[in-house]
């Protein structure tokens, strides 16, 4: 799709806004101890080691097999790089991903923790520091490229260069920037600063349980629905809908005691902003999807404008598909998206980044009014499928929806390539150009009967089509 532009006054404005949350968050400290580690032109031969560690994620802990997620590292491995899993891929899978799909033969490391979720830990051991070690010495040098920039994954960083005493760098923010972009509540004031209040929700912000019943009773007042949400979690994990007529009947007494048990479930720490939020009735939820260079490397850029496919009040995530908006709206929020993403990166911001938003009115109208609701500095689950629909196909993305699937219990224990053979020639292949389907994220397929899949089609509604009616006959559901 087309890249809008910055203007010289878009910058400008945005290098304002960053100097000004630079000095007051005083940043430039937090920031130094990182700046040696960060990643710029000298990297761009070295080998990536590809990880995704989710321990910076609240919720997570919990879910079955989110170990095997690592495995979605394995889409931005080509020939040369490493990946890190603390376990062994789905059989058939690797060959999938070679012979299928033509995606190169990077190397597998296995490492292991205590919490299975923290890969980044479980490669910062002396085993498999030495052998992190010697591909950088191969190399000349090796760069970290993570699914979120968390702590650990700079400790690893640190931990390979004193080990090698060769250069290290991440494909990342480092952790105070990181936090500026993933936090809610710093979103808000970056975005308001920026780009005006007219870009946000309504949103006060309180610290305790009885300042945040209040704020909720005040909000409630005037807006017909109103949600609490907690500021550094993921897919509506951390958000209370509540219908505002109803909170207008209650006594304050059942007004905290409904806060306090938000607050429990959400595992709040006591002094941590929460967020009271108008909650906008629609539709539309778009997100804009934008790579952030090296600050030396040029300008923030657009890779896209995606629907999401989301599920109840709260609006869990399932899944994406291209835009199918009109195009004016489409550009107003990728304008919108840039400029933020220049101020981000003035902070020190490197690597993948996309926005939510709602839009409320017409969606053809001038007046279609798009609101920037939370920022995800990391990779997921619209850029993944993004990135691996364009590395197989470069310069031409196809119509597609992406999601995950899960087999009905009749069918649960199917291996991957039982899998594969059901889905048959529909599967796609990179070396004819043919096929409707793309596998990925297949490691809880054998625990919990759920893979990713992603459906091609010659418009939208055809690949919607071929995943709603195809796929569930080829499986024979």
């Amino acid at each position: 799709m087309p890249t809008p532009g910055l203007t010289d006054h878009d910058r400008a404005d945005a290098r304002r806004v960053a100097d000004h949350l630079r000095e007051r968050w005083k940043l430039d400290a937090e920031l130094q101890p990182f700046r040696h580690l960060a990643i710029d032109s000298h990297a761009a031969e070295w080998p990536h080691l590809h990880l995704e560690d989710v321990t910076g994620i609240p919720f997570l802990d919990g879910i079955v097999g989110i170990e095997q997620y690592q495995h979605r590292a394995r889409v931005r491995a080509q020939d040369g790089d490493l990946f890190a899993a603390g376990t062994a891929p789905a059989e058939g899978y690797e060959e999938y991903c070679q012979q299928r799909l033509a995606l190169g033969a990077p190397d597998l490391v296995l490492a292991t923790d205590e919490d299975p979720r923290a890969i980044a830990r479980a490669c910062n051991t002396p085993e498999v520091l030495d052998r992190l070690a010697s591909h950088a010495r191969e190399a000349g040098g090796l760069v970290i490229h993570p699914y979120m920039a968390i702590a650990s994954v700079w400790e690893l960083a640190e931990a390979l260069r004193a080990r090698t005493d060769l250069p290290c760098a991440v494909l990342g923010p480092p952790p105070p920037t990181l936090w500026i972009a993933n936090d809610k509540s710093h979103l808000s004031t970056l975005v308001e600063e920026l780009l005006g209040p007219e870009w946000i929700v309504e949103t006060a912000r309180a610290k305790d349980a009885r300042a945040i019943a209040s704020s909720l009773s005040e909000l409630a007042s005037r807006c017909d629905w109103v949600g609490l949400k907690r500021t550094r979690c993921a897919s509506a994990m951390g958000n209370l809908v509540l219908d505002a007529r109803e909170l207008r009947a209650a006594s304050p007494e059942e007004l905290l005691t409904l806060v306090e048990t938000f607050l429990t479930r959400t595992q709040w720490c006591e002094g941590e902003d929460v967020l009271i939020v108008e909650w906008v009735q629609t539709d539309l939820s778009p997100s804009t999807q934008v790579w952030i260079p090296p600050a030396s490397q040029g300008p923030p850029r657009l890779d896209g404008v995606y629907e999401q496919l989301l599920e109840g009040p709260e609006k869990m995530f399932l899944g994406s598909r291209p835009s199918t908006l009109p195009e004016a709206l489409n550009a107003k929020m990728g304008q919108a998206s840039l400029k933020v993403c220049d101020a981000l990166q003035q902070l020190g911001y490197v690597g993948r980044c996309s926005f939510d938003f709602i839009v409320s009115g017409d969606p053809s109208s001038p007046d279609a009014h798009p609101r920037i609701t939370e920022c995800n500095g990391r990779w997921g689950g619209t850029s993944t499928p993004m990135h691996l629909v364009d590395r197989l196909f470069p310069g031409s993305r196809p119509h597609y929806v992406a999601t995950d699937f899960y087999l009905p219990p009749s069918h649960q224990g199917i291996t991957f390539p039982e899998l594969c053979e059901q889905l048959g020639d529909d599967l796609y292949d990179a070396s004819t150009g043919t096929g409707r389907f793309i596998l990925y994220n297949v490691g809880p397929l054998a625990e919990r009967g759920k893979f990713d899949i992603i459906a091609l089609g010659d418009t939208p509604a055809t690949a919607r089509q071929n995943l709603e009616e195809r796929l569930p006959q080829r499986l024979g559901l």
